[in-house]
C-alpha cells in the first residue's frame, strides 16, 4: 500500500471516462467497502448504507438522468474560480476556470431562447464508468445532541474519504458525484436502485480505471502557516 501522506497529497477526483473493457475487481471492492466499514461515525452510529452499482443498464440509466446546473451554483462557484494560474498560485484555494464548461464560468449565464432550460451543457451526462457506490443515510436518526446533524455529516464525510484513500492506493480512479442527492435527480436514482423512501442519498461516486492514465492538473493548498496556529489563533510559527 502506498504510503498514507503521498497517498493524501496524490489523491484528485477523476472527471474523465473510465475503461469500459476493465471492471473494478469484487476484491478491490471489498477491501473499499472494509474501509468504509472502519470509518469513524459520531456515537458510532454507522449512519449509511451503501449500494455497489455494476450493471450496466443500471449504470446507463443513473448516468443519463438529467442533473440540472442551478443558478445558485453556478454563480456561487464563480466566487471559487481563478481564471489563470498565476491566479490560483495566489489565492492557494479554489480551481481553475478551464476546468468548467464555458458556461459554467459566466455568472451572467442566459437561458436557451424559450427560457425554461438551462443550456445542454449543464444538463449533459457523467462519463462512463464500470462501478458506482451510492451512499445513503437515514435523516432522522441524528446523532445525539448535534444541531442539524452536523456530527452525522461529518461521519459522512469520514465514510468518503476512507473509501476514496483505499480506492486510490489500489490505482482506481473516483469521481465524487454530488448532483444525484438534488430532488429530481435522486427520485430517478431511488426508483432505478428501489431505495426505500425514508433514506436519502448522501452522496455517490463512480470509480474505474482512467483512459487513458489520469490527466494531472494543478493542484494547490495554502501553506500550514497559513491555517495553523501555535498556542494563540493567529501566531503562525509553526514553520519558524
Amino acid at each position: 500500500m502506498a504510503d498514507l501522506l503521498s497517498l493524501i497529497q496524490k489523491r484528485q477526483s477523476t472527471r474523465f471516462p473510465f475503461n469500459p473493457n476493465r471492471p473494478v475487481a469484487k476484491e478491490d471492492i471489498l477491501k473499499i467497502l472494509e474501509a468504509a466499514r472502519w470509518s469513524p461515525t459520531a456515537h458510532n452510529m454507522q449512519n449509511f448504507n451503501l449500494i455497489v452499482v455494476d450493471d450496466k443498464k443500471l449504470l446507463a440509466s443513473i448516468a443519463n438522468i438529467k442533473r440540472p446546473i442551478s443558478e445558485t451554483f453556478i454563480r456561487e462557484n464563480y466566487l471559487q474560480l481563478s481564471f489563470s494560474v498565476e491566479e490560483l498560485l495566489s489565492k492557494k484555494t479554489g480551481l481553475l476556470g478551464t476546468m468548467f464548461p464555458p458556461s459554467w464560468r459566466n455568472p451572467d449565464f442566459r437561458l436557451d431562447p424559450n427560457e425554461k432550460e438551462i443550456d445542454s451543457s449543464m444538463q449533459r451526462p457523467f462519463p462512463f464508468c464500470p462501478l458506482m457506490l451510492i451512499v445513503v443515510y437515514d435523516p432522522t436518526k441524528r446523532a445525539p445532541a448535534s444541531e442539524g446533524d452536523f456530527l452525522g455529516a461529518l461521519s459522512l464525510g469520514c465514510v468518503m474519504e476512507n473509501m476514496w484513500l483505499m480506492a486510490n492506493s489500489l490505482d482506481i480512479a473516483f469521481h465524487i458525484i454530488s448532483s444525484l442527492s438534488s430532488d429530481n435527480a435522486e427520485k430517478e436514482v431511488k426508483n432505478i436502485l428501489q431505495i426505500p423512501d425514508n433514506l436519502k442519498i448522501a452522496f455517490s461516486c463512480r470509480l474505474g480505471y482512467s483512459v487513458p492514465a489520469s490527466a494531472e492538473y494543478l493542484r494547490i493548498r495554502r501553506d500550514i502557516n497559513d491555517f495553523a496556529s501555535h498556542n494563540k489563533f493567529g501566531l503562525n510559527d509553526l514553520l519558524d
